[in-house]
C-alpha cells in the first residue's frame, strides 16, 4: 500500500498484520491476558511476563475524532493492529475473526460452523485507539451462563446440561462511540384533559393549544456495535459498556483473545448513531411539551462537535444448536450482565395456560 492511499470508508477491509509478541520470560511461549491476574501469563508455565501495558490514569486521555474530517480522510497510522494477526471469514455467518497465528480455531466461534476460509488481506482495518480489557474470567463466565440457564424454566428440560458441555468463548468485539451538540428547537400541539357530561356519562376530552420551545443536549458515547458475529439484540441487552473506564490501546490486552474485525464501517456506523440520536432528541422534545398529551411534534435540530472512536469491548459468547436452530449467549466482559436467544418448550408453556385458565376459573366460580 503506498503511503498516499486511504482507505475506503465506505467498505469493510479485513484484520491487519504487524510486529509485536509477548513472550513468557521463563519458557519462550506467548504470554496471554489474565483478567483474574489482570498480567499477561504463560498458559503452559504459569509465569507471568513483566511487560509493562497502559493503564489508566487521571492523565489519561481517550483519543476522539471530527466526524466529518474522518469521512473525508483515514490517515495511514490510524490503521493496522499494530501486533501480528490473521484473519478467517465464516462462510456460514460471515463474521471474519481476527486470531493470534497460532490459535486460528476449525471452526466459527459465533456460529460454530467449520466453514472458515483465509480472508486476504485487501486494506488494512482502522485500527482501535481504546479498549475495556476482560475484568470476567472464564470460570466467572462459565458460572453466569450456569446461573443463566437455570433461569430458562420455560425452557426443555434438557437445555440446562449445555452448561455443562459447552463451552465459553472469549471475545473482543467492535463498536463505535460517537458524540454531538445538539440544539434543538420544537413545536407541537399541547392537550390538556378534561371532562364533560354527554348523554349522563362522564367523557374525556382534550383542549388543544399551541406549544414550542427549544432544549440543548449533549450526546456522550453513544454506542454502535459493529459486529456481525453476535445479535445486535443481544449486546444491546448487556450493555452499557463502563466507556469512562477505556484504556488506551495497547495490543498485549489482545494476546491469546480473538477479535472481530469490524464489519460496519464508520459511515453505516455514523447513519445508525444519526438515527439513534434523532429518535432521542424526538423523545426528549416530546417530554418539553407542556399538558397531559400532544400531536404533530415537529423537531428541527443542528448538531455540531461530532467526533467519534473505534473501540473493542470484551464479551463471553457460547453459541450452541438445539434442534435445527442455532442459538447466542453473551455475558458483558467488564460487568458480567447476561443476555441470551433460547428454545421455548410448549408442553410447559401449554401446563402454565391450563393452570392458569383453572385459576381464573375457580376465581370466577367463587365471585
Amino acid at each position: 500500500m503506498s503511503e498516499n492511499e486511504r482507505p475506503d470508508v465506505g467498505s469493510t477491509g479485513t484484520s491487519a498484520t504487524a510486529r509485536q509478541k509477548f513472550e513468557c520470560p521463563a519458557c519462550g511461549a506467548d504470554a496471554h491476558w489474565d483478567p483474574a491476574k489482570h498480567a499477561l501469563v504463560c498458559p503452559f508455565c504459569g509465569t507471568e511476563s513483566p511487560a509493562t501495558l497502559q493503564t489508566r490514569g487521571a492523565d489519561t486521555v481517550i483519543v476522539e475524532h471530527d466526524l466529518v474530517a474522518a469521512l473525508r480522510d483515514i490517515p495511514d497510522s490510524k490503521r493496522g493492529w499494530q501486533t501480528a494477526k490473521v484473519a478467517v471469514k465464516c462462510q456460514s455467518c460471515q463474521a471474519i475473526s481476527v486470531f493470534d497465528p497460532e490459535r486460528v480455531g476449525q471452526r466459527c466461534e459465533f456460529c460454530g460452523s467449520s466453514q472458515l476460509v483465509p480472508y486476504e488481506q485487501v486494506k488494512d482495518a482502522f485500527s482501535p485507539e481504546s479498549l475495556l480489557p476482560f475484568a470476567v474470567n472464564e470460570s466467572r463466565a462459565r458460572e453466569l451462563v450456569r446461573a443463566w440457564y437455570g433461569r430458562q424454566w420455560l425452557a426443555p428440560n434438557n437445555l440446562n446440561k449445555r452448561a455443562l458441555t459447552d463451552t465459553v468463548h472469549g471475545l473482543y468485539l467492535p463498536y463505535w462511540t460517537f458524540d454531538a451538540n445538539v440544539h434543538a428547537r420544537w413545536t407541537a400541539d399541547s392537550g390538556r384533559f378534561y371532562y364533560d357530561t354527554v348523554n349522563g356519562k362522564r367523557v374525556q376530552k382534550v383542549a388543544w393549544s399551541t406549544a414550542a420551545g427549544e432544549l440543548d443536549h449533549v450526546f456522550d458515547d453513544e454506542l454502535v456495535p459493529a459486529s456481525t458475529g453476535v445479535s445486535a439484540g443481544l449486546l444491546r441487552k448487556i450493555e452499557p459498556f463502563p466507556t469512562g473506564t477505556l484504556i488506551p490501546y495497547d495490543p498485549g490486552y489482545l494476546a491469546g483473545w480473538t477479535v472481530e474485525r469490524y464489519q460496519i464501517d464508520l459511515v453505516n456506523a455514523a447513519a445508525r448513531s444519526r438515527d439513534a440520536m434523532d429518535a432521542k432528541l424526538r423523545e426528549l422534545c416530546g417530554n418539553e411539551v407542556p399538558g397531559d398529551t400532544h400531536r404533530n411534534l415537529q423537531v428541527a435540530s443542528d448538531y455540531s462537535d461530532l467526533r467519534f472512536k473505534h473501540i473493542l469491548v470484551p464479551v463471553w459468547l457460547l453459541t450452541y444448536t438445539y434442534g435445527h436452530t442455532v442459538y447466542q449467549v453473551v455475558a458483558n466482559g467488564v460487568t458480567g450482565k447476561m443476555a441470551g436467544d433460547r428454545p421455548w418448550s410448549w408442553i410447559k408453556i401449554t401446563l402454565l395456560i391450563i393452570v392458569a385458565l383453572i385459576v381464573w376459573y375457580l376465581w370466577a366460580q367463587s365471585s
